[in-house]
């Protein structure tokens, strides 16, 4: 009788087997982890931008997404050739068209069905013209595939999206140029099959380029490159990459491609839902910045100039107050090799400057210069704190010249005004009373002075600037910015438990509204948040700014009260005013970078549980795989390292300080493949919906009783073992609090 029933379960285990293969007749293949991607979620925005479904190659300096905004729009203008920088407009529309050529329209609004977008391959069937169009990319070139279903005249157009520019055909080739704020964004397209006519319009607002095709010709193949350097470079470019015009091995090797990056870590256990939203959050790291080295040379937007690579490739599109938080120190870990490349770029990009001016929005055709702060020194402190190579005397004079002799005044590159010179001398930004006139021209006109939040930034940046000059060597440059780095102090309420705005004469801005002082998004005194998000700005020194409340309870009371605290006006009045603070639980902002580190402050004042309470309802909340999955402007980057860190169970919540503070994991298992051969793994054993908390935990073998491990614990390699339960330990993590600045403790 037991042989029977362990043949009949045998039996029935390869019958089971069998139905999960086929599925609707298709064989049934595992999933590999590009096949988690889901780049709708979040297509459809809850208030500001939404995320974009791009196809390209890891950090590519081509990427391909089709013309429309939000999910539920029913229009689309073409397929952009190229988006050169994230956010900042596409160039060079492919244009396919079914009709007669007196009918042929300089700009088209296609209806559209059955778009398909995945990482690796794309694919949409355009209504009015009857025309299925799939795409492919490569790193500086692509395949599009045109299929006319319907009898009649076929066309395919080029046209610039905007004005400037040049455009060439002849026989089966295209070519020529857009002019991209400045930039000169070259191509080169071949058609596989001669077009029976070719030509190139003029018209009012565009240029234009036509190819005609036989009415035999059923599918029109192209390939194309692009490039910054010139039209033959784009030429090279599409040669090298690409050998015909067969969509399907290039989909293939892009395929590939997305499963070696996302592959590096591999996870276990959680729902699928949950992998989804890992690796399309996973993906979402991986499209800034851009490597745009072409044969060994780079164009620099910063000078205008073509430049010899030396070996080392160039990157750019980077909007550093975005990503500085998350985003670098997550590619840190996956791709040290490759963010050293992008440290020498900014320092190249720096050098490129007339001012010698470090960048705070590299984009490929210079420093777009947005937000407050120089947040580079940040980068490199963090870097640094890693043992990342990279010139640091260079980037130290760098950053010094910069913050000396550019104005700090948000979203302006300017030298220093007489607001700078008054913060130099006496170490707050001095704000306006809500009835008094600015008084300084170069003062953006909706941004305004950031008057708070340009002086935290200012005393992050100097605390990093000192960390450089501290490897470095120079002991009256450390002393200086070190002294520095404690300007926040000046602004500190102590009665209020808030970092408040002060005058010129250093009395504090009277009476005043903490949710909604200062206009639009708080620009006057903040920047894109109100002041209950900028209590806890103090990146690299939590343990003072814990003193500054008078010890960990006080602190904690305020932490508490940020996740319940009221909007204090119905939401459309509350959103009038706070734009960008999207994703609220109280008065805490998910939706917006500077929030990213402050469920995990629990861990500095003994509280972990709390930490691990918040994080689990804050993913659960804000992050799902579904349209409208994301918070708040995803920003290329930042807000999904934050997702990718905190689903693995930790966060860099100061970078500088190379440590790691600890959540509640999702998966049971995480292992992360690092470039030295090495592997980490998170084991987070019986973790689940309701087990959240961490009972006990163990480093390599050895009981962990705090809620931090270092860099070098995790680049080593090895295993960290979490034991989950569903009720609180409130023991665990308390030996010893994650350290702020080191240099600061007892300041």
């Amino acid at each position: 009788m037991k042989n029977k029933f362990i043949l009949l379960s045998l039996l029935l285990g390869i019958f089971l087997m069998s139905c999960q293969q086929h599925q609707s007749g298709v064989l049934w293949k595992k999933k590999e982890p590009v096949d988690y991607v889901n780049n709708r979620i979040g297509n459809i925005s809850i208030l500001l931008v939404p995320t974009f479904p791009v196809t390209h190659l890891p950090n590519s300096m081509l990427r391909m997404i089709p013309a429309h905004t939000e999910f539920v729009t029913d229009r689309l203008q073409g397929f952009p050739l190229n988006v050169p920088s994230h956010r900042q407009g596409d160039v060079l529309y492919l244009m396919p068209y079914c009709g007669e050529f007196g009918d042929l329209p300089p700009n088209l609004n296609y209806r559209y069905d059955h778009e398909v977008s995945t990482p690796y391959q794309y694919s949409v069937f355009l209504d009015d013209h009857a025309v299925a169009v799939r795409f492919a990319p490569a790193a500086r070139s692509g395949i599009f595939s045109l299929t006319f279903e319907r009898n009649g005249p076929r066309y395919v157009m080029v046209r610039t999206a905007r004005s400037g520019g040049e455009f060439h055909a002849e026989g089966n080739v295209m070519s020529g140029y857009e002019n991209y704020h400045g930039t000169k964004h070259y191509f080169y397209l071949e058609f596989e099959q001669t077009p029976v006519a070719t030509g190139v319009l003029d018209t009012v607002r565009r240029k234009v380029c036509y190819a005609e095709f036989d009415k035999s010709v059923k599918e029109v193949r192209l390939r194309y490159g692009v490039s910054y350097i010139s039209e033959e470079q784009a030429q090279k470019n599409m040669v090298n990459e690409i050998w015909g015009f067969d969509i399907e091995p290039l989909a293939k090797a892009a395929r590939a491609e997305w499963n070696k990056t996302l592959g590096k870590i591999q996870v276990e256990g959680a729902t699928e839902d949950q992998k989804t939203v890992f690796y399309t959050s996973l993906y979402r790291t991986h499209e800034r910045m851009i490597n745009i080295t072409e044969d060994g040379r780079y164009y620099s937007g910063f000078d205008g100039q073509v430049h010899d690579s030396e070996g080392v490739p160039f990157w750019t599109d980077d909007w550093i107050w975005d990503t500085y938080l998350a985003l670098h120190p997550l590619q840190i870990i996956l791709n040290p090799k490759k963010q050293e490349e992008k440290l020498a770029s900014y320092i190249r990009m720096c050098e490129h400057t007339e001012e010698k001016w470090m960048p705070t929005f590299p984009c490929v055709f210079g420093d777009a210069h947005c937000m407050n702060g120089n947040h580079a020194a940040v980068m490199f402190a963090d870097a640094l704190s890693k043992e990342l190579k990279f010139d640091v005397e260079k980037a130290f004079e760098g950053m010094k010249n910069t913050v000396l002799t550019e104005t700090m005044l948000p979203w302006r590159r300017a030298p220093k005004t007489a607001l700078d010179d008054f913060y130099h001398q006496h170490g707050w930004f001095p704000a306006l009373h809500p009835d008094e006139k600015e008084t300084e021209p170069l003062v953006h006109s909706f941004e305004k002075r950031n008057a708070v939040a340009v002086t935290q930034a200012a005393s992050y940046d100097d605390w990093s600037i000192a960390q450089m000059a501290k490897s470095l060597g120079k002991e009256e440059d450390y002393q200086f910015f070190f002294e520095r780095a404690f300007n926040y102090r000046h602004l500190f309420n102590a009665e209020t438990g808030f970092f408040h705005p002060k005058d010129k004469n250093g009395k504090f801005i009277e009476p005043f509204d903490y949710i909604f002082s200062g206009g639009i998004g708080s620009r006057d005194y903040y920047d894109e948040n109100n002041a209950w998000t900028y209590i806890w700005g103090i990146y690299h020194n939590m343990a003072d700014l814990i003193q500054l409340f008078g010890g960990n309870q006080p602190f904690i009371d305020k932490l508490d009260q940020l996740f319940v605290e009221g909007l204090g006006a119905s939401k459309w009045q509350y959103y009038a005013v706070q734009p960008d603070a999207t994703g609220n639980v109280g008065q805490f902002v998910m939706g917006n970078e500077p929030s990213f580190h402050i469920p995990y402050l629990y861990n500095y004042a003994g509280e972990p549980w709390k930490t691990q309470k918040r994080i689990r309802m804050l993913l659960e909340s804000w992050f799902r795989n579904d349209l409208m999955g994301i918070p708040g402007d995803e920003d290329g980057g930042g807000m999904s390292a934050f997702v990718v860190f905190s689903y693995l169970g930790f966060y860099p919540v100061s970078p500088g300080i190379p440590i790691y503070t600890i959540g509640s994991p999702i998966f049971t298992r995480s292992s992360i493949r690092m470039d030295n051969g090495r592997t980490f793994t998170v084991e987070a054993r019986n973790s689940s919906w309701a087990n959240k908390y961490i009972q006990s935990a163990t480093l390599n073998g050895r009981p962990l009783n705090r809620t931090w491990f270092t860099h070098d614990d995790l680049v080593n390699g090895g295993t960290l073992v979490l034991v989950m339960g569903d009720r609180p330990n409130y023991q665990w993590g308390l030996e010893s609090p994650p350290p702020s600045a080191a240099d600061m403790q007892g300041k």
